[in-house]
Order: structure tokens, then sequence, then C-alpha cells
């Protein structure tokens, strides 16, 4: 068994007479599978694999049944994550930044490295077996993919669901862009409560403050208790001294103060916290930020100006104490969030930026869940999509970056319009002058969460919209479900009036041996391709559905790899005993019978690794037997989905 001598061959001739080309056919009903797009610059992982050949055995197994199956492949354009790989290449081998080229130059060199590395992943999905439709291969700034983009922002904007203003969202210093909820992931970190004293205004008296982020003193313009707190109802209305700043700021009431916590007395700073910026809201105070971009201190700083925001918390830290203002600092943990993309401490800020109204669009996708038209399996991770669409928020969908979908907004800076529009361009209805385009983009996640539809021509009203969708199943790892799942939900019950896939099946992440999820910075990521050039991509893929509970996170194991070798070693030995003849022996029958309908109820119900076991008993079975040529056929016809490449190559020895 040489798996290199034909698997190669084998694919190539399938790709080359369009055996995985769906049509629309009245006469067939149709199953339809979109790909998750993975990102552009990416490269394949055992993850990837194991979601691609989940993929790949519903879809041969419903072209087996006769089904019109499409599966349709595609990459996404990945922003930050393709903005920032350009961005590093440019600055090591050039010593250019992207302002150095200008916005123009700059995204020439993104599409040039996209030509160079877009085609990286699509090599390796083939190499793997995916018999995706490569006639409809689609990205997700293709023509039609920012039509749609286009066509969604302006109904959202003209209904009222997009809007702009600003509010507190998720800042990533080094990334330069903003965030959305979902884009930032929580860790627990070892911190501190820094206990300040705030001096009460013409008194030698003050409160004590308890803050983990001391360095956004600077924007203080409050400071809260509980209207019930008696220690100080007498407070309410004064005036204190804002320590290292000398700025005076008022004394509010506010039931979002718990007075069991800490000292019953919280700074409010409403240019720097979520909820800060709500009792700001509630008593009309100021809004100071006190940072740039980049996490450096701003002039409101005063002599911090230009520290790094760590940097000044340190040198603040000294001067408090150093002027008796430092009571005492306590350890604290607590969550940190950090950007999901380079692990930076996020720093919530205010910020003036675009934004999905979501409490409208959350609703519907609710229901159709509880209403069956979509069903998970397994059925539990329900909980997981209503616990992010019960407890959103409006999304930021604006990124202060080049490369992505352009927000089609255009403003006139003498009148001070806004208008937005499908069109490139857009005339002030003012005074007529050419108006200047938003510079920022849609998060990568507008574009994605289209993809059932857009892939199918909508705007338009195509044939294959009408026939190919809803789409059937999708396939997707669990971590995946707050990013791209549930905005897929939502943008299609609200842009089609359907759900855009009856099914999602959710299995879990590859680990390595430790358990550790796979990752770059760890360096214990595995190649599929250097599994499938050491034991072949049957065989691999096997591996990927042995490796067990397909929802929780299944560690790598050689041994089980081996195993899985053998297995196609002993398929493939088979045709070294087969013997003439085709009619079945009574036993074999019986047990051939109870595999196909075993492994029939195992794919319909979406259990793809559970019919593993039953195929390996009745290879043993013929093995130890003996096998006759009708036997090995139908044998071949139920492994197929699952190896495709060895059965379809004992199919021509037989």
């Amino acid at each position: 068994y040489n798996p290199a001598e034909f698997e190669d061959k084998l694919y190539n001739e399938w790709v080359e007479k369009g055996y995985f080309h769906a049509e629309v056919d009245k006469n067939k009903k149709p199953f339809t599978i979109v790909i998750p797009p993975p990102n552009v610059t990416g490269q394949l992982h055992m993850g990837h694999a194991l979601d691609e050949t989940l993929q790949d055995i519903l879809i041969r197994y419903k072209r087996m049944q006769g089904y019109s199956a499409l599966w349709i492949p595609g990459t996404d354009h990945a922003g930050i994550a393709t903005q920032i790989k350009v961005e590093e290449n440019l600055r090591v081998n050039e010593g250019l930044t992207r302002y150095d080229l200008g916005r123009e130059k700059f995204l020439e060199r993104v599409w040039d490295w996209k030509k160079q590395y877009g085609g990286r992943i699509i090599n390796q999905l083939k190499k793997i077996g995916s018999s995706c439709d490569w006639d409809r291969e689609r990205f997700t700034m293709d023509e039609g993919c920012s039509k749609a983009v286009k066509e969604v922002f302006v109904n959202l904007y003209n209904k009222g669901l997009i809007y702009q203003g600003s509010r507190i969202i998720n800042w990533c210093p080094h990334c330069i862009t903003a965030l959305s909820d979902a884009e930032v992931e929580h860790a627990e970190q070892a911190g501190h409560f820094w206990h300040i004293k705030y001096p009460i205004k013409d008194s030698d008296d003050y409160v004590i403050i308890a803050t983990t982020r001391p360095e956004t003193l600077f924007g203080d313009t409050a400071v809260a208790v509980n209207p019930e707190d008696e220690r100080y109802k007498d407070l309410v209305g004064k005036m204190l001294v804002l320590p290292l700043v000398g700025r005076e700021i008022p004394v509010i009431a506010d039931e979002y103060v718990d007075k069991e916590f800490g000292t019953g007395c919280v700074k409010i700073t409403p240019a720097h916290d979520p909820n800060d910026f709500e009792v700001g809201q509630r008593h009309n105070l100021a809004q100071i930020k006190v940072m740039n971009d980049d996490a450096t201190m701003n002039s409101y700083a005063g002599k911090y100006e230009g520290m790094d925001r760590y940097e000044c918390r340190k040198a603040m830290i000294k001067d408090l104490e150093d002027e008796g203002l430092l009571v005492k600092v306590e350890d604290h943990s607590h969550n940190v969030g950090q950007c999901y993309r380079c692990g930076t401490t996020v720093e919530p800020i205010v910020s003036k930026q675009w934004f999905v109204k979501m409490k409208p669009l959350a609703q519907p996708a609710i229901d159709a869940v509880k209403n069956g038209d979509t069903q998970f399996v397994p059925e539990h991770f329900e909980k997981v999509y209503f616990h992010w669409l019960e407890n959103i928020r409006d999304w930021c969908i604006s990124r202060q970056l080049w490369w992505g979908h352009r927000i089609p907004a255009f403003y006139c800076d003498d009148c001070g319009e806004i208008v937005v529009t499908k069109e490139d361009s857009a005339v002030c209805p003012k005074c007529g002058k050419e108006m200047r385009q938003d510079p920022d983009t849609l998060d990568t996640w507008f574009s994605s969460a289209l993809w059932p539809f857009s892939t199918l021509g909508w705007p338009d009203k195509t044939e294959e919209l009408d026939y190919f969708y809803p789409t059937s199943v999708l396939v997707t790892g669990y971590d995946i479900i707050p990013f791209w799942v549930m905005r897929m939900m939502f943008s299609a019950l609200e842009h089609t009036g359907e759900v855009p896939f009856k099914h999602v099946f959710i299995h879990g992440l590859v680990r390595d041996s430790q358990g550790r999820k796979m990752s770059k910075s760890l360096g214990n990521g595995i190649d599929p391709l250097e599994i499938v050039d050491q034991y072949g991509a049957d065989t691999m893929r096997l591996y990927e559905m042995f490796i067990g509970d397909f929802e929780k996170a299944a560690p790598w194991n050689s041994d089980s790899i081996k195993g899985c070798k053998r297995f196609i070693e002993r398929f493939w030995n088979l045709q070294e005993i087969v013997k003439d003849g085709d009619e079945y022996s009574p036993e074999l029958e019986a047990l051939m019978h109870k595999t196909i309908k075993k492994v029939t109820d195992d794919i319909d119900n979406l259990k793809c690794n559970t019919a593993i076991a039953s195929m390996m008993t009745l290879v043993n079975e013929m093995y130890s037997k003996g096998v006759n040529k009708a036997e090995l056929r139908d044998l071949t016809i139920i492994l197929n989905p699952f190896a495709p490449h060895v059965t379809e190559e004992t199919v021509s020895y037989t």
C-alpha cells in the first residue's frame, strides 16, 4: 500500500472530470454546505483537517445517494490578520510602514500577498481529498460578496439598525483598531487593588477609592456612592480634589455602586469603562480620554504624558506614595480582556464608531433555534448560542484598517452632511461638492456573516440561490459560535427571511498530547500535510474520525494514527485474497446489512466518528474468512466517503 502512487493522480482526475461540480437539477434534491472560510493567509492545521473531513464525508455520502450535492469553498480576507502580516513583512524587508506607501499602494501590496499565498490553503484542502465545487470558489472580497456587503450596510442603515456614535469600545493598542466583544478573549490575571485617598475639598478628610487601573485616574469626572449607603449620604453633592491633578470632581449617588464591594466609593471614568460610561450618561458627566491610540498617556496626564500606560502606572503609584495618598495595595486576580489576534491587553475607551443595533436582530435568531428551524448537534451547544444572543450588546463594526470592505459612508467637510450609498462615490446633496469616504473598513465578520447566501449570488435572485438555499448543514468548531454562527443566523433571517442552514454540527478542537490548543506560539502545531506525506490522506482522514468525542477537545495520539494506517492496509490487502463469485455467505451478508444500516444511521445523525468501529469489524471479518469481488465492491461503497482514494483504487482493481 503506497498512497503516493495514486492519491494525487485520482484527485486530479476527479477535478478534471467535474465530479465535484453541482448544478441546479429540479429532478434531484439539493444538499448544500458552505465551507467555514479559512483566512486567506492561513495554513491548514489539524483542526481544519477535522472540519473539512467531516464536511467531505457528508457531501460524498449525499452525492452517492443521488442528491445534487454542493460544497462551496472559499477564503476570508481576514482584515486584521492579513494587514498585520503584510505590515510586518514590509517593516522587516524594507524598513517601511503602510503610511510610507499610502493607502492605495499598500492595498496593492496586500492584493499581491493574497495572490502569492491565498491559494496555499486551497491546495492543502485538495491534498486531503476535499471534494469542493472548485468552479464556485469564493472570496469574501470578490465582486459578488462585496456587492452583498454594501447592500446589507445600506439596508440596515436605512432601517436605523446601523448608526454612528461615541460609545465605549474594545481598543487594541497594538493593532490600532477597535474590536467587537467576540474578538476579546478574557483570561485570569494576577493584579492589584490600589487604595487611593481622594481629599474632600476644604477639609482634612478624604474618601478611599480602590482601583485596578490607576492610570485612568486622570479621566475621572466623579466619584459615585450608593444612594442607600449611610456612610456617604452627607458627602453626595460635595466636591473632591483629584489626586495628582488638582481638578475638582463631584460625589454622586448611583445605584450602580455595590456598597458591599471594596470601599463603597467608585471612581467614575466615563471615557475608559463601559459601566462608568453609562453612569456618566445618566449624570451628564464629561468624557475625558487620557490615552493615545497606542496606549501612551496624552496631555490630560500632565507630566506623565508620553509614557506607556504601565510605565505611567508605576510612576504615578510612586508619586501617590510619596504624597501620602496611597493607603495600601492588595493582590487581586481578575479577568482581563486581550486581543484575540495579538494577545495585547485591550483598552476600554470611548470612541466614535459604527454600530449595529443588535436587540431587534438577535430575537428572531433566538426564536429560530427555539422553534427548531435550525437545530444544533449536539443540542446542548444551543446554550452557548443563547448566552451570547441574550446578553448581546450593540456590535461595533468599524475597524481602523485599510484592508477590508470600506465603509460606504461619505462626508461633506463643509456642510457636515453624511450620505450612505452603494455607489463608489457621492456628491453632497447641499453644496454639490465631492464627498470624502469614511477611511475605516468593516469588521471581517460583517462579510462572513453573509457567506451562506452571498456565495449563492444574493442580493441578485439567482437560480442557485433559489435551489441550494437555505444550506443543509454548517460544520464548525464550538469556539466559533459567538464569532460566526450567531451572526450568520441573524443576518440570514434579516436579509433573506430564512435560516441560513437547517443543522449546525459542532465538533471539538484538536489539541496536542498534553491537551493544549495547537498554536504557533507554543510550537505544538501539527501540519496535516506532513501526516498525508507519511501515511496518506485516507489514513489522516480516518484518524480525524477515530480520535473520539467531537464535543470535546481531541488530543493528538500517534498510536491511533498508526492503528488507522494498519486498518487501511488491511482493507487494501483484501485485494490479495479476493475470490471469484458474487454470492454472499449468509454470515457475511448479515454483517454487511448490519454495517450498512449502522453507518447510514450514524452519518444521517451526524455521528461520523462512531461509524468507524462498525467498518473495522467488517473488514476484520472479511480478512479472516475471505471475500469475493461482490463483497469487496460493497465494502468499498460503505468506506468511500471516509477513505475516497483507497476505495477508488480498489474498485479499479476489482
